[in-house]
């Protein structure tokens, strides 16, 4: 007969696995370090295209309406979101295999289903707003759908994704009351809390 605590050792390794088939644990910290890095490079980027020399903390009740302009900083956006996505695919792959795993399974396939339908969502939407001119809620509306893509994604990965799209909802609801610094939110938002959750991250799961 097993002892009481061969049993829970047991109980303990299928919890394991079934979390592992359930949830995508491959997901890299240090992944998110480096998109918040690129975000802050493109803000640092779209800063000296639109408002340089003006203070980035002053409000401004101009906005980058000019179409050339415009798709300037639409290409800086998907950039970011390029090199981001390839980054994260790359270490996440490379996590994977350091721990026997495999990067695609029915987990990061549920989880990709659940982060793009609202970032989809949200691209067309942001297109549809700057279509009509209203280019003020672009930075709170890419905030606030990210948010609603990571709290969709959550339940297929890390708990902290979770928080972290809370953080931007509120950031991107903050965000709407003051268009004037959508720049600057848009930096703090896809910049500094990227960083700051992927340390986080990092040093909870990759070490």
């Amino acid at each position: 007969m097993k002892e009481i605590k061969e049993y829970e050792k047991d109980l303990a390794s299928i919890r394991t696995m079934m979390e592992r088939s359930a949830k995508f644990i491959s997901l890299s910290g240090l992944s998110g370090v480096l998109a918040g890095v690129y975000a802050l490079a493109g803000a640092v980027a779209a800063y000296f295209m639109v408002h340089y020399p003006i203070s980035p903390f002053r409000y401004r009740i101009y906005s980058a309406s000019h179409p050339e302009m415009l798709w300037k900083l639409i290409l800086i956006a998907a950039l970011v979101l390029a090199a981001s996505l390839f980054t994260g695919l790359w270490l996440s792959n490379k996590k994977a295999k350091k721990h026997n795993l495999t990067l695609w399974t029915s987990a990061s396939k549920s989880l990709l289903l659940n982060l793009s339908i609202p970032l989809a969502t949200g691209g067309l939407f942001i297109l549809i707003i700057l279509y009509n001119g209203h280019y003020g809620l672009a930075a709170p509306a890419s905030l606030i759908f990210y948010g609603l893509a990571l709290i969709q994604a959550s339940s297929n990965t890390y708990d902290e994704i979770r928080y972290l799209g809370y953080c931007e909802i509120v950031l991107g609801l903050i965000s709407a009351l003051y268009p004037g610094y959508g720049l600057q939110f848009w930096a703090l938002g896809f910049g500094l809390l990227h960083i700051f959750y992927g340390v986080i991250m990092y040093n909870k799961y990759d070490k």
